[in-house]
């Protein structure tokens, strides 16, 4: 855990490459010490129509799900630390937001298939 969901604006890739995205927010969520490499999960969407305020405004928002148990603290340190990585990248004229969410241990279900 967590799964990490980069949602960005299409026009960005001419820019930086998704993967960068997505070993950056790798990077600060192992710097949180919250989580192992082997838990992150991490995948990106782009969006190709997007309007903010009237206008096409690019974008990163990051949405953090993880099981429930963690403190505020940790929770705000874990936001901070994958904004502050995001904004590393030379971009201009982007909004950048990030989102903890959690998801109740009590009913998260999860199986994984393997081949045989």
């Amino acid at each position: 855990m967590p799964h990490c969901i980069v949602e960005y604006s299409q026009n960005l890739e001419q820019e930086v490459p998704p993967v960068d995205l997505l070993e950056a927010v790798k990077e600060a969520c192992i710097a949180s010490t919250l989580f192992t490499e082997e838990d992150i999960k991490l995948r990106s969407f782009p969006y190709k129509s997007f309007i903010t305020a009237g206008k096409e405004d690019a974008f990163v928002h990051v949405i953090l799900r993880m099981l429930s148990g963690r403190t505020l603290e940790q929770r705000k340190q874990l936001s901070h630390l994958v904004l502050e990585a995001l904004t590393q990248f030379s971009l201009k004229d982007v909004s950048f937001s990030v989102e903890v969410c959690e998801m109740e241990r009590d009913t998260y279900a999860k199986k994984v298939v393997l081949s045989q």
